[in-house]
């Protein structure tokens, strides 16, 4: 194992703005370990939409406002290096921690609970509340670092952590099984295409909502019925008609993906892309039964599910594009004109 440097290259968001604010910094200090922590020698580090929410202050309710510019409402410590999605190797061990995990190739769960020694009554969120993958090296407890044994690439392995564990969040919140018909929204991105393959996984027929130019690539993920966006999901499949709602969309239709629903439905929701503000008659809610799950914090048991599945071949990565670490900037524009289906993954120590 070569030696481990005092030094390390990596991207900082200095403030929040526009890509300008993603600054390459090789001066910035390898992390230090803690008892219970490993560091991680990162081989590649996906794009997610918290990166570019966080970076440009989405997540504000107060006009943008850098006190409450994070995912979860606070203020964002600066700079940060981001990056939920991480692949690489273990290279070093904290006190506590086998020596026997050197060397394993590993993912990061991104939903942790202890960040940089300290326990959190509330979940923090990898590469927001902490450091995360857009660097050289990076750390993280021991138990949140999982090993997975699979033949696929680092870069493969980096298009899974944050995408498909939300989405195997929301179908496990939602209790998804063989009986239900499960709906999609923003299909083609990195969490609605995890959500196609892993409610298939489930043995559920799976509708699923894009662009046009998307629809075969989404029915070779598996998706039994693809409709285009621009269609009313309503007139296209009947009121009452589906048992699940995947939504990373909100946004004016969606009182529509309600009607859909039938009795006894379940909605979960991850996302807004179309917007968060919606308009919501609770007559529908309560008259028909309905369950509303907001997912962002994972169940205890989902990042293992995931890695099993991973591991049995049930589902596969969906890289849509790659980009060196400094090409940040290039990697989010693209992210963000949504041409892609799958994920935007960079390429870190390669």
């Amino acid at each position: 194992m070569s030696s481990i440097p005092s030094k390390m290259t990596g991207v900082q968001l200095v403030g929040h703005g526009g890509p300008e604010m993603l600054q390459i910094n090789d001066q910035i200090e390898v992390p230090k370990l803690k008892p219970g922590e490993v560091l991680i020698k990162v081989s590649a580090a996906g794009v997610n939409n918290t990166d570019i929410n966080t970076r440009i202050g989405w997540y504000s309710k107060n006009d943008n406002s850098s006190e409450d510019a994070s995912w979860s409402g606070s203020a964002l410590k600066l700079p940060r290096i981001q990056g939920a999605d991480v692949c690489g190797h273990i290279v070093a061990v904290g006190e506590g921690v086998d020596s026997a995990r050197i060397g394993e190739r590993v993912i990061i769960e991104p939903c942790i609970f202890e960040v940089d020694g300290k326990k959190l009554d509330t979940p923090a969120y990898y590469g927001s509340e902490c450091d995360g993958g857009f660097a050289e090296y990076t750390k993280a407890q021991s138990q949140y670092v999982h090993h997975v044994n699979t033949s696929m690439t680092d870069v493969e392995l980096a298009s899974f952590p944050c995408s498909y564990s939300t989405a195997e969040n929301m179908l496990t919140r939602a209790q998804v099984n063989e009986m239900d018909t499960v709906l999609v929204t923003g299909a083609s991105g990195g969490v609605g295409s995890a959500a196609v393959q892993l409610a298939k996984a489930r043995g559920a027929k799976v509708i699923a909502v894009t662009s046009a130019n998307k629809k075969d690539q989404l029915l070779n993920l598996g998706a039994d019925v693809v409709l285009e966006r621009s269609q009313n999901v309503v007139e296209a499949l009947g009121a009452n008609s589906v048992s699940v709602v995947i939504d990373l969309v909100a946004g004016p239709s969606w009182p529509d993906l309600l009607n859909v629903l039938n009795r006894k439905g379940r909605y979960a929701v991850s996302g807004a892309i179309a917007g968060p503000m919606v308009e919501l008659d609770v007559r529908t809610l309560y008259l028909k039964d309905l369950s509303f799950f907001g997912c962002t914090f994972l169940e205890p048991e989902v990042f293992g599910n995931l890695v099993k599945r991973i591991e049995s071949g049930q589902i596969k990565p969906l890289v849509a594009e790659t980009y060196p670490i400094f090409e940040i900037a290039t990697a989010q524009a693209s992210f963000e004109r949504k041409g892609h289906v799958g994920k935007i993954v960079l390429k870190v120590n390669a």
